[in-house]
């Protein structure tokens, strides 16, 4: 055999080994390679706070929004006929921003105020009913604030997270909170001025979850602009898929970030209407001809 054709074979011989362990240098990266199932955090998927999150913004929870369509009704009533530079879409489009505005100023410090602080919920509650002027919006705070106490009660109860600060103080200035309503309603005699607002108890009760502030006080803004969408859509300004293309937009997010933003260090006391004419078309639309909703 002559020297090259050893030469030949020892070379093939090197690159076969060199192949050889790179193939196994590859094998052992795709074995320790992390599966990007495994690589999702299990705690946070499998923590009770989303699963209340998800409860608390689902449209099927039994507060009765969808009685109400928070001035829309009377909104539309108020503006006929529109001008004809403007779209009905154009003017629905002003007042959910207007809508939003007006109860991120007059609601959302109490709701804040009722998470941060449980045992004020029946103070935060007088002082709400005091500065709702609008007889109309206080009865539908109330009427949605007491079904909210009825859902923690028969079944948001049961699902307290123990593991949260201020839970357990939460839901049980809650359950303190709902018997002295009760007995308010029994007793011909003032036991006490509690109404049963909707803003405070939301955040009360959110707290007892174990939801943090952020989220919930987002949450609350989100399901009122999907209250005032379907209200829409039910009293035919737009069709559904014009109203989930609104609520996935981009500029109802900015909205209502920005709408927290300007009134997350606003104290309850310096709450208020910043929209006067909502509390016009809010109290106004009783006196409707006909009407399908209740405020």
């Amino acid at each position: 055999m002559k020297i090259s054709d050893v030469e030949d074979i020892e070379a093939e011989i090197a690159d076969l080994e060199a192949k050889l362990s790179d193939a196994k240098v590859r094998l052992n990266g795709i074995q320790h390679r992390p599966s990007p199932f495994t690589s999702l955090s299990k705690p946070d998927l499998l923590s009770s706070t989303y699963h209340s999150l998800l409860l608390l913004s689902d449209s099927a929870l039994p507060l009765g929004s969808f009685a109400y369509s928070s001035g829309l009704e009377s909104y539309i009533a108020h503006h006929k006929p529109l001008p004809s530079h403007v779209t009905p879409l154009s003017s629905f489009g002003s007042f959910l921003c207007l809508s939003i505005e007006s109860v991120g100023f007059t609601n959302v410090p109490y709701v804040l105020a009722g998470f941060r602080h449980p045992a004020l919920v029946d103070q935060l509650d007088n002082d709400l009913d005091a500065s709702t002027p609008c007889t109309v919006a206080r009865r539908a705070s109330i009427a949605q604030g007491r079904a909210l106490l009825n859902v923690w009660e028969k079944a948001l109860q049961q699902s307290i997270n123990h593991a949260c600060t201020g839970a357990l103080i939460a839901a049980e200035h809650i359950k303190s909170f709902g018997r002295t309503l009760r007995l308010s309603a029994l007793s011909s005699e003032d036991i006490a001025d509690i109404n049963g607002h909707f803003g405070p108890l939301w955040g009360a009760v959110c707290l007892a979850l174990g939801l943090e502030i952020k989220p919930m006080a987002y949450l609350f803004l989100f399901n009122h602009a999907k209250t005032v969408l379907s209200a829409a859509v039910r009293a035919n300004v737009m069709g559904p898929y014009q109203a989930q293309s609104i609520l996935a937009g981009q500029h109802l997010q900015t909205q209502i970030r920005a709408c927290l933003a300007r009134v997350w260090d606003v104290h309850p006391e310096d709450a208020g209407q910043v929209v006067p004419s909502m509390d016009l078309w809010v109290g106004r639309h009783e006196l409707l001809y006909s009407r399908i909703f209740n405020s």
